[in-house]
């Protein structure tokens, strides 16, 4: 490596001319101004970073659908104790919870059928577990199960 030294000399000075010119060798190795890890040794960390992060984001997105499947509810097929999906069984007259009093000319199937449209059997068997007859009297108040 080489670099140029201007070298005023105070004999030339009188001259007028232009300063003396003098090209000066460097004897040492170069200064190194950057340090640490090379290009391609951070290209590779990199990479590596992100596929860590893809393997993250995938392994999440994955424990996140297991967790909303695994979740009970109305959205994900859940069912009442009669039988009725429960998206049915809010839409229902009866829900269970509620007190139905017995009106002259009802049974326990016809209240079954108020409970659970879809399928009244169901219903009817948790009605007379709940109860404990099959026969229910008008002005009988019945808690819906």
């Amino acid at each position: 490596m080489a670099a140029v030294e201007v070298i005023q000399v105070p004999e030339f000075e009188e001259l007028e001319q232009s300063p003396y010119l003098h090209l000066v060798s460097v004897g040492t190795t170069p200064q190194v101004y950057r340090s640490g890890r090379t290009i391609a040794q951070r290209r590779v960390a990199r990479l590596r970073m992100i596929q860590r992060r893809r393997r993250s984001a995938i392994a999440l997105l994955l424990v996140v659908g297991l967790v909303i499947l695994a979740w009970p509810g109305h959205a994900f097929g859940g069912t009442n104790d009669a039988g009725l999906p429960t998206d049915l069984a809010n839409s229902s007259v009866l829900a269970p919870g509620m007190v139905y009093v017995v009106q002259p000319g009802d049974t326990v199937t016809s209240i079954a059928t108020l409970v659970n449209p879809v399928d009244p059997s169901l219903a009817r068997h948790v009605l007379v577990r709940e109860l404990g007859s099959s026969y229910v009297v008008p002005g009988e108040h019945v808690l819906i199960p």
